[in-house]
């Protein structure tokens, strides 16, 4: 490692430092979860959110838009709504000297942070039309590539009880989020926090605290940062390990009905980097890759029916995979 990369992972700690505490004025009492999306950013990914309503998601989505300074939209997914709705259309116009032609009106996608409420309620056609937006930063409309903002990043929520009326993401989307976070119920101090900073006459002002270019130099950094072999090894005795296929993961065939693909690797060998940042460390270690297990591996697996049956729940069988492939705890 440079004394050049040493003072900029030191630098953007600070940065970092500075923007959590900006965001945790509005966002109260919910810190594990500002890591873990700010971490998701930082890795240049996407991240699920799932909770019950009233648990501040679209306020959370709204103070780091502000925090680190990119263009966000919000899109409320409902069963009517249609792919043109989010990725925009062409109109045709008559100009004054009688000619017509098509102007392209762009749709909410354009831009920087797209906060999709509620995924999980729009039809399946609809669902697909961000399929490339998150894989590729772009869209295709009228045989024509429409780059996207940069960075460009979709924090989406779900509700986990609501299931009515709702069409569940299919597996190629929900592998495209780099992290499913799970929103829970603040305890009781962080509750009397939010009733005091929220029911007054003021709240308390958030300013940008990155710009956009900043943050895609921060996500450059993530990717110069060193992982030792212990880590990448680690990574791989999880992730293999929790395949029924493979020879490692012989033991959950009669458990789970498939596993995480490379994508689940990838995502922990860029999240363990956040997360060291995050706590200000030079370089991830193996404890990172335990608490990150969660949310990188539980929308990349599936239970079989047989396992559903006996009550196991897929929180389960990652933490013993954990403790079983890493000797630690999985954070829960």
């Amino acid at each position: 490692m440079t004394d050049e990369l040493v003072t900029r992972i030191e630098a953007l700690g600070d940065r970092l430092a500075a923007a959590k505490a900006m965001i945790d004025k509005r966002f109260i009492g919910q810190e594990k979860v500002v890591d873990l999306v700010l971490a998701s950013i930082l890795c240049g990914g996407h991240a699920l959110l799932v909770g019950l309503p009233g648990l501040g998601k679209t306020r959370l989505v709204d103070t780091l838009s502000t925090v680190l300074g990119l263009h966000g939209n919000r899109i409320q997914f409902t069963p009517d709504l249609m792919p043109a709705d989010i990725l925009g259309s062409e109109v045709l116009e008559t100009a004054a000297d009688g000619s017509r032609a098509f102007r392209f009106i762009e749709g909410p996608v354009f831009c920087q942070l797209l906060m999709a409420d509620e995924i999980n309620r729009a039809s399946p056609r609809t669902q697909s039309a961000l399929l490339q937006a998150m894989q590729e930063r772009e869209v295709t409309i009228a045989g024509q590539h429409r780059p996207l903002g940069r960075p460009f990043h979709v924090l989406a929520t779900q509700n986990p009880i609501e299931q009515e009326g709702t069409y569940p993401l299919p597996e190629a989307q929900l592998d495209r989020f780099l992290l499913q976070i799970d929103v829970a119920y603040p305890v009781r101090q962080a509750e009397r926090d939010i009733l005091l900073a929220t029911t007054g006459a003021t709240e308390a002002a958030v300013h940008p605290v990155f710009t956009a270019e900043e943050l895609l130099g921060a996500q450059e950094v993530i990717r110069r940062m060193p992982v030792g072999d212990s880590v990448v090894e680690a990574i791989l005795d999880l992730v293999r390990g929790c395949r029924p296929g493979e020879p490692e993961g012989a033991a959950l065939a009669g458990t789970l009905a498939w596993g995480p693909g490379p994508r689940a690797a990838q995502a922990l060998m860029l999240a363990v980097r956040a997360r060291a940042l995050l706590e200000g460390r030079l370089a991830p270690s193996v404890a990172d890759v335990a608490a990150l297990a969660q949310p990188v591996l539980v929308h990349r697996m599936a239970l079989t029916f047989a396992a559903r049956a006996r009550g196991e729940s897929l929180s389960e069988v990652i933490a013993a995979a954990t403790a079983r492939r890493l000797g630690l705890e999985a954070a829960a």
